[in-house]
């Protein structure tokens, strides 16, 4: 009885499967999907450009040079991130952490979730962001207590939240270590010639990289054994885990500046509302990826939230994904606003930096101004060139131009804490409130490292454009689309 049961599931199966007209026409009832624009950033369409400088390299540093590449459609933030926007980060990292240990500590109940949508159990329970918390509860001060830094380190006997704990846990994919055909990865079902599960009868030993070796003891006959190895690797080593301190280093305008009286910024700049749209800086190469990855979970969570379909992540830009939306489409002006000049017609300088011998507040700025400030590109994006310089996903090196790619091209490293700080280069673009007019060249490339965050240096985010280009109306341009119809 049992048998017919099966018989007669496998057929309705295999009717179900046959029906329509026999044609091959793709999975049907998936509806024709286009990509919403992120909030805040512009769209910028595929082109291709002489990427490279447009004038004398007067620093002689030779590490450009002219170059046709081609770079696809992307969204990119039509300005660089604020302090309120990564305000929002720091806000979420200290509330997950602090809802977590209420949870840990039994004290938050209903702060976490412990089954998910299908009925299964979550453990640990995930964080049920609808329950708000009150702070000023009796139970719940004295469970965030190790939240808050020590009464011995209090300014003014202020309770404060202690930074240094704000840590963030996230993953990435390292996509080309895995790309490496040596790196594929050797599945669990692995029959040897005799028909035996060779995986799971042998030994498997695995190094620091991931490539573990499989070990087994053959039987070759007249009683000899040998032992036989095989290579693979386990995919969960391209699972990158890393851990990460969001708050910004609010210390950097003293320590990049002997001798300079900038300590009013180190209490203010991130904090005080009257900086709220400025640019955030002191962040850290590693912090701004780390923002990249958090914003990426935030709208994917709200995507999966309410039925939506997930979409590129959010990263950092490419050096010519950087110079080509900082162009504007104008491939041999030197300047985003086009033209050799950093004045306009009435004399009035057009970016955020240091003007003639050092003249600061001449053009209207002392040190940042706020992220919208001056006339933007014809692409419709804020200070690409001057107020803070920003980083890019490429690592530095003075020949890169001659071994990328002319499409896409993209240079990366990532580097360990223990290797050299020459591998630790990222490259910056843009140039900043402190740097002279040739480093606000949509060509003029710099580096800092990784680790590091100066008071001059922030960031602006993009994702890549999913689909077919654009047309004129914003809509995707259905004469982009070869083939089938």
């Amino acid at each position: 009885m049992k048998k017919l049961l099966v018989l007669v599931s496998f057929a309705a199966l295999v009717t179900s499967c046959s029906k329509g007209t026999g044609e091959l026409v793709g999975v049907l009832g998936r509806e024709e999907w286009f990509q919403p624009d992120p909030f805040g950033m512009n769209y910028i369409h595929p082109g291709g450009f002489n990427m490279g400088p447009s004038d004398e390299d007067i620093t002689f540093s030779h590490t450009t040079k002219a170059k046709t590449v081609s770079v696809q459609a992307f969204y990119i933030d039509d300005s660089e991130i604020s302090n309120n926007e990564y305000r929002q980060f720091v806000f979420w990292v200290r509330d997950s952490i602090a809802r977590r240990k209420l949870i840990d500590d039994g004290v938050g109940t209903d702060l976490g979730n412990a089954t998910n949508q299908y009925g299964e159990d979550n453990d640990p329970p995930t964080i049920n962001w609808d329950t708000k918390v009150d702070w000023e509860e009796q139970s719940v001060r004295e469970a965030l207590v190790d939240m808050y830094l020590p009464e011995n380190e209090r300014f003014y006997r202020r309770k404060e939240i202690d930074t240094r704990k704000l840590n963030f846990e996230y993953y990435w994919i390292d996509l080309k270590t895995a790309a490496s055909k040596s790196n594929r990865f050797l599945p669990n079902k692995s029959p040897d010639k005799n028909g035996q599960d060779f995986i799971n009868g042998g030994t498997i030993a695995r190094d620091q990289l991931g490539t573990y070796n499989v070990t087994k003891t053959v039987h070759k006959g007249d009683g000899f054994y040998e032992p036989i190895t095989k290579k693979g690797v386990d995919r969960s080593v391209f699972i990158i885990k890393d851990i990460i301190n969001v708050y910004p280093d609010t210390l950097s305008w003293v320590h990049d500046y002997t001798y300079a009286f900038n300590e009013p910024l180190t209490n203010m700049y991130f904090w005080h509302p009257a900086y709220d749209d400025y640019p955030v800086v002191g962040v850290s190469w590693k912090q701004a990826r780390a923002f990249c990855v958090w914003r990426t979970q935030l709208l994917n969570s709200f995507l999966a939230h309410n039925g939506g379909v997930f979409v590129n992540d959010f990263r950092l830009p490419t050096e010519a994904e950087w110079e080509w939306a900082a162009r504007g489409d104008l491939n041999l002006s030197p300047y985003p606003w086009g033209g050799p000049y950093i004045r306009n017609a009435r004399g009035c300088f057009l970016g955020n930096f240091k003007p003639m011998r050092g003249l600061y507040f001449d053009d209207g700025g002392f040190h940042t101004v706020p992220i919208y400030s001056y006339n933007p590109n014809d692409f419709g994006l804020y200070c690409m060139a001057g107020n803070a310089a920003e980083w890019t996903s490429n690592a530095f090196d003075e020949s890169a131009y001659d071994f990328s790619h002319d499409q896409n091209p993209d240079y990366v490293y990532e580097a360990q804490e223990n290797e050299p700080s020459v591998l630790k280069r990222k490259v910056i673009r843009g140039g900043s409130w402190k740097d002279v007019g040739y480093y606000l060249q949509c060509s003029s490339r710099d580096y800092e490292y990784q680790d590091t965050a100066k008071c001059y240096i922030g960031f602006r985010c993009v994702m890549t454009y999913l689909g077919r280009a654009k047309g004129t109306d914003g809509v995707a341009d259905k004469s982009f689309s070869g083939g089938k119809k």
